[in-house]
């Protein structure tokens, strides 16, 4: 009989880092069962942690009255009923730092993708343009220009650090002001109406939803660009594709999508000014496993009583 403790994995990560938790839990994978309930059953008097990259709601909280702590596998935890947590004592943690310069990275790269229309250039050559049709269309210069940052956390810092690189006029948007050598803005529109491109990179969850709508979406304009590395519900989808499908809004380049995997059609369709990432800004192997090997040290330590290493609540 294994002398590991119980830990329930709600949804996958790299299957590099799972397989470690091996070595230290007796690991039970819900998303691979079709028993769910039997299986939150079977482990309700022992299983002490939990741990997923997605959704862990009241509901499992209740079927699993021992947990002691939720060790989440990502920055963003929306998805997490982290108040329902907290009012029973449940540690929660998430996944910081180790995955910000792998979203900064992304983050410009996608802004180059977008502006310099690398994937259409690539399609371009691949369907024998080149030859038949001669120079591809001009494209949009990056460095030097005005960015506007949405977030200016661990990973905006670093986005805003790269864009520095880029020789770009950088300015942000918070809740508050910080102490950042960046032109602060109170005012989302306003920010927009100045820049040439709007980076999102705030949380998800009801604060933040639709913050960049169809008004933020005119005053960015015609020439404007989005990329959002930040959460699909930031941004008002179908606000987006109106202002992309009409012009007033230049480009987009987008990682997350408010109801992915699924992706609207529309979007799909605009193959000239959109450039579509399947929410991959920290998928690296390098960085994935750094973000599993600190889920488990989080889980190990919620059910060692010491304080967790990248605390939520």
């Amino acid at each position: 009989m294994s002398t590991k403790p119980d830990l329930l994995v709600v949804s996958p990560w790299y299957h590099v880092a799972m397989k470690e938790l091996e070595d230290h839990f007796t690991v039970h994978k819900l998303w691979k069962t079709d028993d769910k309930a039997g299986m939150l059953a079977a482990i309700a008097d022992s299983c002490e942690a939990i741990a997923g990259a997605s959704i862990c709601g009241a509901d499992i909280m209740d079927a699993l009255p021992k947990v002691k702590v939720i060790a989440h596998h990502g920055v963003g935890y929306d998805g997490v009923d982290v108040a329902t947590a907290t009012a029973r004592g449940i540690k929660v943690s998430n996944t910081p730092d180790v995955l910000s310069d792998e979203v900064a990275d992304f983050a410009l790269g996608l802004l180059l993708a977008t502006c310099r229309k690398i994937p259409h250039a690539d399609r371009y050559v691949r369907a024998g343009k080149w030859e038949s049709e001669g120079n591809m269309a001009f494209t949009t210069r990056v460095h030097g220009r005005k960015v506007g940052i949405l977030g200016l956390g661990r990973i905006g810092i670093e986005i805003a650090r790269r864009c520095e690189a880029f020789k770009m006029d950088v300015a942000y948007h918070t809740r508050s002001k910080r102490d950042v050598p960046y032109t602060y803005y109170d005012d989302l529109a306003a920010m927009a109406r100045d820049v040439d491109f709007l980076i999102a990179i705030v949380p998800g969850g009801d604060s933040t939803k639709h913050m960049v709508n169809r008004v933020v979406l005119d005053a960015l304009g015609p020439d404007g660009v989005l990329i959002n590395v930040a959460r699909g519900s930031v941004v008002d989808e179908q606000a987006l594709i109106e202002a992309l499908r009409d012009g007033r809004l230049g480009a987009a380049g987008l990682d997350v999508f408010d109801q992915e995997p699924k992706v609207p059609q529309a979007l799909k369709d605009m193959t000239e000014n959109v450039v579509l990432q399947p929410h991959q800004a920290s998928a690296t192997h390098e960085t994935r496993l750094a973000m599993g090997r600190l889920v488990m040290e989080n889980a190990l330590a919620g059910l060692a009583g010491k304080p967790l290493i990248t605390p939520v609540n």
